[in-house]
């Protein structure tokens, strides 16, 4: 299995939340992040938040999926949050070891198959 972190920019999270759906992703998880470091704090002051959040909202997605969807679910986004433009966000992979349910204590990989129905 592996787990796929996508930060991009806020204002493409719809589609690209819409056509991961539309490719069998389920069990999306959706995070609003404020990035610190990188060329945001040498263009912009504290003082100027307002038009950091304006240009620069970034929402990380996060899912897990069989290695055999990686590429179709990685393709998807890049497709959807590609703007051409500096700032269009990353895409980390990794393996994913196990999955524990905590109210059961089950582990396994048949676990993280209840979140794709």
């Amino acid at each position: 299995m592996k787990e796929i972190k996508a930060y991009i920019r806020t204002s493409h999270l719809n589609q690209t939340v819409e056509a991961l759906k539309d490719k069998g992703a389920s069990g999306t998880t959706v995070v609003s992040v404020h990035p610190v470091g990188y060329d945001f704090s040498s263009r912009f002051t504290l003082c100027e938040v307002d038009l950091t959040k304006k240009y620069y909202e970034v929402t990380k997605i996060e899912l897990v999926c069989d290695k055999e969807d990686l590429e179709t679910y990685v393709n998807t986004i890049l497709d959807s949050a590609h703007t051409g433009s500096s700032g269009d966000g990353l895409i980390f992979v990794s393996d994913v070891e196990e999955v524990y349910k905590i109210r059961t204590r089950e582990r396994g990989p048949k676990i993280a198959d209840l979140y794709k129905k």
